[in-house]
């Protein structure tokens, strides 16, 4: 009788911090593995405080006075899909990464320019086309976006203007799920985003001595340390496959047992 063998992360259960669509993806990928996924969104978004600056700004941006669009989430896709914001020929639109660019291009929008190394602001930044350092840039992003990006533009030369698209808030964390991480339950943590790690931070701090966390890329594995957690697993890349992928590596690298029920 041929008996198989356990799937790298069976008996493992994994806060995914994140619901919708990424959520489930990220569950499904994790149940491929042998774990049992437990999603529990900590954050949510919801439009901007100032609407009339967002309308202003998109006005602008379909009149064709931006030369560049800069796009760093799928929730801004989403603001722009939803408001039918339509990007004129002229305007070319760059995205941080390419989760960012797909969503994108579902949504009907053709994108220029994506970096090819670091999905991230600063990778944005590093590889920004150095024949485009003038014209004007809208860059619509949560209300708690870093400046990283505004600032570096505007460093190389770049008239770039920032307006706040949604709003980045918490999610309180159902009581069983909060009851779970406590107790270990919940062997390990998928940190996304540093609003992500800020709220792990407050409602599930302090976190059990074994449970692992891991965080997607190392801008945001910086933030998670700046919230006070201790980062175990950092996934080279910004996507939800090299997230989970990371994961199974230090899992079995290190023949981590799961937690006991």
């Amino acid at each position: 009788m041929t008996v198989k063998a356990a799937k790298p992360l069976s008996g493992w259960r994994v806060l995914v911090p994140r619901g919708g669509r990424w959520g489930d993806t990220v569950a499904a990928t994790l149940r491929g593995y042998g774990a049992v996924p437990v999603i529990a969104p900590l954050i949510n978004f919801a439009s901007t405080d100032d609407a009339q600056t967002l309308a202003n700004a998109f006005y602008e941006l379909q009149d064709g006075q931006f030369d560049w669009l800069v796009v760093t989430s799928a929730t801004t896709v989403d603001v722009l899909a939803g408001q039918s914001v339509s990007v004129p020929p002229g305007t070319r639109i760059a995205a941080v990464g390419e989760t960012t660019a797909a969503a994108l291009a579902v949504a009907g929008y053709q994108v220029t320019f994506i970096p090819e190394g670091d999905n991230s602001a600063r990778g944005l930044l590093k590889e920004w086309p150095t024949a485009e350092i003038n014209g004007r840039v809208l860059i619509p992003q949560s209300d708690i976006a870093e400046p990283t990006l505004v600032s570096g533009l505007a460093e190389l030369g770049l008239d770039v203007q920032f307006v706040s698209a949604y709003r980045t808030v918490g999610v309180p964390i159902a009581e069983h799920v909060a009851a779970d991480v406590a107790s270990g339950r919940i062997g390990a943590v998928l940190v996304t985003s540093g609003s992500v790690a800020r709220q792990v931070a407050k409602q599930l701090s302090p976190l059990p001595e074994g449970t692992i966390v891991a965080c997607i890329g190392p801008r945001t594995a910086f933030d998670a340390r700046a919230a006070g957690l201790t980062v175990d697993v950092i996934a080279e890349s910004r996507s939800a496959d090299a997230l989970v992928d990371a994961l199974v590596e230090f899992v079995a690298a290190g023949a981590e047992e799961p937690p006991e029920d």
